[in-house]
Formats: C-alpha cells, structure tokens, sequence
C-alpha cells in the first residue's frame, strides 16, 4: 500500500525519496514516479520534514524506526513521522516517547480502504498525536486519503483502527453467513445482494465483497494473515481495557479454520470458504 500512497505524495508535489526492504521496488517506484531511493530508513529520512512508514507489525516498525539505520537516527527537530502501519496502541506510545525526548513528532495514522483505496487517494487515516504535530501533516495524508482526522493522543489512532476491525469481522462473518444460505435456499444470490445492499442491510463489505464471495473468488484483497495479525491486537487490547469482544474472539478463530484450509492470503471474505 505504501506503493501507491508515496505516488500521490509525489503527484501532489512533495519531493519524494523512498525507502523498501526490497530494493528493487524502491527502484521502480522511483523509475514511475520520479524522486530518489536510498538505502535505509536513515537515509531515507534525512533532511525531509515529514517521513511516513507503512510496514506490516509492531517488530517491522521498530526495526524501521529505532533499529540499525533506523529513521529516528537521523530525523531533525522539528520534523514529524508519520505510521500508517496498523500496529499496537502500546508500540505508539513508545515511539512517541521516543520521538518527544529526541524533539520531533510522532502520529500513528493507521489507514483502512485497502489496495484499492490507497491506488485511489481514498484511504481514511485514522491518528493519534499531539495537535501541533497533526497540523503540520494533515495536508500531506490528505494526498492520498479522502478523510483524515486527529482522534487523540498517541496511540488513539491506533485503537481507533481496533474498532474499524472489530466492526468489519463481526460483519463479514454476518455477511458470509447470509450468501451461504441464500445459496442453500436456491436463490439468485447476486440479485440477493442487489435488493438488500439498497436497505438496512447494506455495506460497502456487501458492495464490493458480496458478488465475488458468491463467485468463490478471494485471490485479492486484505489477506487474512493480515487480518489475525489485527484482531490479535484487538483481543490483546481488550485484555487490558477490559472490553468484552466474543464476537471479535470467534472470528478470530474462525479465521484460524480458513488459515488451515490454505487461506493465508485469501482476502478477508474468504470465511464464506469454511461454511462450504
């Protein structure tokens, strides 16, 4: 996703210099969009005045950020980092200390919209930080996002994309449930999906997974790797909080049966898969 969403930095006007653990994606990144490449995240982020990373877990980010050639190593006061990964509450916090005591900021800005939204600037940003630091990069994440909003202090970014997660699980599985049985019942199941997406029923899931679910098509979109990686977040999250989620838990587990029916990258709608 970091793919796209770097491009429209670079279609907005913002000079661009990339960084990837496979380099030769930095290279074609740079070879379509112009800008430059560098060999580590320190490199990466000297000189720049904003420095985003979108990464896939806790680990991953604080390789990026406080590891060897990590970016924090090189950022100048004054700046701002910006995680789009979607990551723990606690890992934002601990950055953001971080960041505090070295004189720069840190947002956790995870995203939701999926491939799609980031090769379309339509992503929704979700962030957590200090209000000044926010100020300073909302006119960049609005390159590639169509809303943006500050939700709290470090880490409500974070757990604001907790709930986006917890909200899409419970949904999905409803929505599995309900294709699988207009199935059993002989019905046309996309003109099912036709009627109800115009009523109470409907959601963007149903609008953009509900005719491919019925086609048994899951190679694209959110894997579900990805998806048990977030809702372990969640469930942790919750062990804290205090917050009740056997809806959540259940899901979670029934991700576990698609993982096991070879499902690991299947998008996310794949849990029709295991009601066949």
């Amino acid at each position: 996703m970091g793919y796209p969403m770097a491009g429209h930095l670079a279609a907005n006007g913002h000079n661009v210099t990339v960084f990837n653990r496979t380099a030769a994606k930095a290279a074609a990144w740079v070879a379509e969009h112009g800008g430059a490449s560098a060999s580590t995240p320190a490199a990466a982020a000297k000189g720049c005045e904003i420095v985003f990373a979108c990464v896939g877990n806790d680990d991953d980010l604080r390789s990026v950020t406080i590891g060897d050639d990590g970016a924090f190593g090189s950022m100048a006061k004054g700046t701002v980092f910006v995680d789009n990964t979607t990551a723990s509450a606690d890992v934002a916090r601990e950055l953001d200390a971080v960041a505090k005591k070295a004189g720069f900021g840190f947002i956790d800005a995870p995203v939701s919209g999926g491939q799609a939204g980031a090769e379309n600037g339509a992503l929704t940003v979700m962030c957590g930080g200090a209000d000044s630091d926010y100020a300073l990069v909302e006119e960049a994440i609005m390159c590639f996002a169509r809303a943006s909003r500050l939700m709290g202090g470090a880490g409500a970014g974070q757990l604001t994309k907790m709930v986006n997660q917890i909200c899409i699980a419970g949904l999905v599985q409803g929505l599995s449930e309900g294709m699988a049985f207009a199935q059993k019942a002989g019905l046309d199941g996309a003109a099912v999906v036709d009627v109800i997406s115009k009523g109470a029923a409907g959601s963007w899931q149903m609008e953009n997974r509900g005719y491919t679910m019925l086609k048994d098509e899951f190679e694209f979109g959110f894997a579900v790797d990805w998806m048990r990686k977030d809702l372990g977040i969640c469930l942790s999250e919750a062990s804290n909080n205090g917050a009740s989620l056997p809806v959540t838990a259940l899901v979670d587990q029934f991700y576990g049966d698609v993982q096991r029916l070879g499902g690991n990258r299947w998008d996310t709608s794949s849990l029709m898969r295991r009601l066949k």
